[in-house]
C-alpha cells in the first residue's frame, strides 16, 4: 500500500507523495513510466463512465493526452509541495503562463502585471493578447499604488516574487488582499523558490506557476511547466482552456520531474549555501557596485524575504561599478566553471550578461551599469569563488 502523508513534515511528504501502491506484496519505489496514446476500456459502459467522470472533474484518463499513472503521481507530489486543489502539467514554463492568461482573460479585460516578471510574458502580450483585445498594464508593486490601478474590468493580477533578474521581493499578502477584495484573481510565478522556500497560495495568491524546467527537474534535462490552483472554480476554468489548447506532457518528462522533486529540499539547501558564500564574496569586490540576493541583510527586500520565505535559491545577480558592456562580456568569457546559458535550476553553475532592455523594464532599476546573472550550482563554493576571482582579474583588474 502507498504511504499516508497526512501529518508528515514537508520533506517527508515530498519523498512519499505519489508513491505507487504495492500489489501482491511488492512494487517499485517510484511510479513506473506509463506511456500510451490510447486508453483501452473493458466495454462501452466503462468507456462512457470514464467520460462522465472526467466531465465531472475527476482526474481519470479516457485518452493518452490526459495522462496516466506517472502524470497523476507528479500532480499529487506537486500538490503536496504547493498546497492547492489541482495541478496542471504543461510543456514549458511559458506555456503554463500562457494557459493562465488565455483561461482567465477575454476580449475587453484588463490585467495588471508586475514589471519585473519573466520577460517572455511581454511577448505573449504583444503578439497574442493585444490581438485578442486584452489590455495588459505593467506596474511596479513597490512604487505604484495597486488599488488605484485596478479597473472595473481588471480580471487578473500577475506577480513574480522575487522578480526576474533583480530579485525584488513583493509583499504578496498585502497585494493579494487588495486584489481579492475587488474580485481580482491573483497569480504568481514561484519558479525562483522551486515551491520549497515559498508557498504563495498560503500567502493569498489563487494560482502558483512554476517552470519545472528549473529547480523541480534539477538536472537541465527537461522542459515543463506546472500550474497549481486553489479552488474547484479556478480548476474548471483552467481545465476548459487546457483541454481546448491540447496541452500535455510526455510520461518520461513527468517521471524526470517526479524524480527531481524527491531531492528538491537537499539540492536547494546546497544551492543556498553556495550562493550565500558567492554573494558574500561579490560584496567584497571593488569591481562590484551592488549584489542582488534577498538573503543578504542589506538587500532592500530582506525583511519581506525573511518574513515570507524559508530560504533562498541559487540565483545571484550583480551590477558592475565602472565597467563597459565589453568588459562584462570579457568577465563572463573568462569564467571556467560557469557555463553560458539562459536557463538555470540545474546542478551546474551558469553566467549570463543581462540584456539592457530587460533591465529597463524594471522600475527599480536605474543606471546603465552592466549586470551579470549567476546561477550558483552544486560545485564546491570555494572553486566557484576562485573562478570568479580569476575572471575579475582577467577582465577587470582592480585599481
Amino acid at each position: 500500500m502507498s504511504t499516508p502523508t497526512a501529518g508528515l513534515r514537508p520533506a517527508t511528504q515530498l519523498l512519499h507523495a505519489g508513491a505507487p501502491t504495492l500489489r501482491n506484496g511488492a512494487g517499485p519505489v517510484n511510479v513506473p513510466v506509463v506511456r500510451t496514446s490510447t486508453v483501452r476500456f473493458e466495454n462501452t459502459a466503462a468507456h462512457a463512465d470514464h467520460h462522465h467522470r472526467r466531465a465531472a472533474g475527476e482526474r481519470v484518463a479516457s485518452y493518452g493526452r490526459h495522462g496516466l499513472d506517472t502524470h497523476r503521481a507528479l500532480e499529487d507530489a506537486v500538490l503536496g509541495l504547493e498546497g492547492g486543489h489541482r495541478a496542471f502539467l504543461t510543456p514549458s514554463g511559458l506555456s503554463a503562463i500562457t494557459l493562465i492568461l488565455l483561461a482567465l482573460l477575454s476580449p475587453g479585460d484588463h490585467a495588471l502585471v508586475a514589471d519585473g516578471v519573466y520577460a517572455p510574458l511581454r511577448r505573449v502580450d504583444s503578439t497574442l493578447l493585444q490581438r485578442l483585445g486584452i489590455t495588459v498594464e505593467y506596474f511596479s508593486p513597490t512604487h505604484d499604488d495597486l488599488a488605484s490601478r485596478l479597473r472595473p474590468n481588471t480580471r487578473l493580477l500577475y506577480l513574480e516574487s522575487p522578480s526576474s533578474l533583480l530579485y525584488e521581493v513583493l509583499d504578496l499578502p498585502a497585494l493579494s488582499a487588495i486584489a481579492r477584495d475587488r474580485g481580482v484573481t491573483v497569480a504568481t510565478d514561484n519558479t525562483w523558490s522551486g515551491g520549497w522556500f515559498y508557498q504563495p497560495l498560503a500567502l493569498g495568491a489563487n494560482i502558483s506557476i512554476q517552470a519545472a524546467t528549473k529547480y523541480i527537474a534539477g538536472h537541465s534535462d527537461l522542459m515543463q511547466g506546472i500550474v497549481v490552483v486553489d479552488s474547484p472554480a479556478l480548476a474548471d476554468k483552467l481545465s476548459t482552456a487546457y483541454e481546448a489548447l491540447g496541452l500535455t506532457i510526455g510520461a518520461d518528462d513527468a517521471y524526470l520531474a517526479l524524480r527531481g522533486l524527491r531531492t528538491l529540499p537537499v539540492r536547494l539547501a546546497q544551492h543556498q549555501r553556495n550562493a550565500t558564500e558567492v554573494a558574500g564574496f561579490l560584496q567584497q569586490q571593488p569591481q562590484v557596485a551592488r549584489v542582488f540576493y534577498p538573503a543578504l541583510p542589506g538587500d532592500p527586500g530582506h525583511a519581506l524575504w525573511k518574513r515570507d520565505f524559508s530560504g533562498a535559491s541559487g540565483l545571484v545577480s550583480f551590477a558592475f561599478g565602472n565597467a563597459t558592456p565589453a568588459a562584462a562580456d570579457a568577465f563572463v568569457d573568462a569564467l571556467r566553471l560557469f557555463g553560458i546559458g539562459a536557463s538555470w535550476g540545474g546542478y551546474e553553475s551558469l553566467a549570463l550578461v543581462a540584456q539592457p532592455e530587460r533591465l529597463r523594464e524594471h522600475r527599480q532599476w536605474s543606471g546603465d551599469a552592466p549586470v551579470v546573472r549567476l546561477h550558483i550550482g552544486l560545485e564546491d563554493p570555494q572553486d566557484l569563488v576562485a573562478d570568479l576571482a580569476q575572471a575579475f582579474a582577467a577582465a577587470l583588474p582592480a585599481r
